[in-house]
This record gives C-alpha cells, structure tokens and sequence, in this order.
C-alpha cells in the first residue's frame, strides 16, 4: 500500500488558501446585506448637480460627488471616472452666483411650495391629504370635517369651499386658508 506524506507548508497553503477565500466570501456577502439594509444615499440633489454642471460645462448627470481636500481644493468626481480640481473660493463664488441665476425645476418648485403648505397647514391647525402633483391640490381637514380644497398653480395660490366653485386666489398658503374662513390654531 502507498501512503503520500504531505508536509506542513502543503497543509497550511491549502487552509490558507481555503480560508482567504472563505473570508472573500462572508465579505461580499456582509457588504450585499449590508446595501440591502441600509443604502447608502446620494449626498448630492439633483440642483446640486445641476448648479456643478452648469459651473464646469458638462452634463448634471456625469457628476457623481465632489469634496474639498487640505480646506483649499474642490475635487469633482466623474461617473465614468476622472475627477477635476479647483479652488474653493472660485468654486463658492460661482456656485453662489449660478444659485442665483438657475430656475426651478418643476419638481423643485412642488417641493417647495409642499412645504409651505405643511407650514400654514401647521399654523391653522390642519392636516392634509395626498397631493396631486399635476395640479398641486389638495383637501384640507380639521377636526375630521373638510374644509376646502388649496392648491397652486401658475397663477398662484387658491382655495374653495367645495369641489366645483370659484377659486379664492391669494399670494400664499396661509392667506388662501384664511379665505375659506378658518382661523389660526391657538396654543392651549
């Protein structure tokens, strides 16, 4: 009978090997869980994006992240790779000016006009329900009874007591909630 003799290095580069690979393995695999639980979310919005693109000419969606290295310099990462660097101060400078300048998206504008609408609902002591983004409106309860319809549109901010009717158009949330008569919650 043959017997094969094998020596310790042969043993030892055989479970080394086995348990780096073992160790690639739960790895991956904690790393998967660990997007699945909790993804990372993007720090950038898209109107950042779009302010960064319109800075250094190129295509909002191509930027992937930016940081400032020693306090001095702005590097802009690429989604396909590569990265370019500029100075803070120009950088701020610009992205203070192209703020100013750059208009609102459609999306952006419902969002901030959502949460002015949140804010008045909060001063009157309402509560809303879904809003339709077409038209931006909605119908306003309190106490569990309707009390009209808010909404926004080109023109404006408006409101009416019921579902068909004449809008009441004012310059903001809370003067439109004002004009279907209800008065502002007061602190118990």
């Amino acid at each position: 009978m043959t017997y094969e003799t094998h020596t310790p290095q042969a043993i030892i580069d055989f479970s080394v090997n086995e348990q780096a690979l073992a160790q690639a393995e739960l790895n991956h695999h904690l790393e998967s869980q660990a997007e699945a639980v909790a993804p990372t979310l993007d720090p950038l919005t898209a109107r950042d994006r779009r302010i960064f693109g319109e800075i250094i000419e190129v295509q909002p969606e191509t930027v992937r992240t930016l940081w400032i290295e020693g306090g001095i310099t702005v590097w802009v990462q690429f989604v396909g790779g590569g990265r370019l660097p500029f100075d803070r101060n120009w950088f701020a400078t610009r992205v203070a000016e192209v703020k100013a300048t750059l208009p609102e998206t459609p999306l952006e504008r419902n969002e901030r006009l959502s949460d002015e609408l949140e804010k008045a609902c909060t001063v009157f002591g309402l509560y809303h329900g879904e809003i339709d983004w077409l038209s931006f409106s909605t119908k306003l309860y309190q106490d569990g009874r309707f009390v009209g319809f808010v909404g926004c549109n080109h023109q404006g901010w408006y409101a009416r007591p019921r579902q068909y009717g004449v809008n009441r158009v004012a310059a903001s949330a809370e003067q439109v909630i004002g004009l279907l008569g209800v008065r502002a919650a007061v602190a118990a």
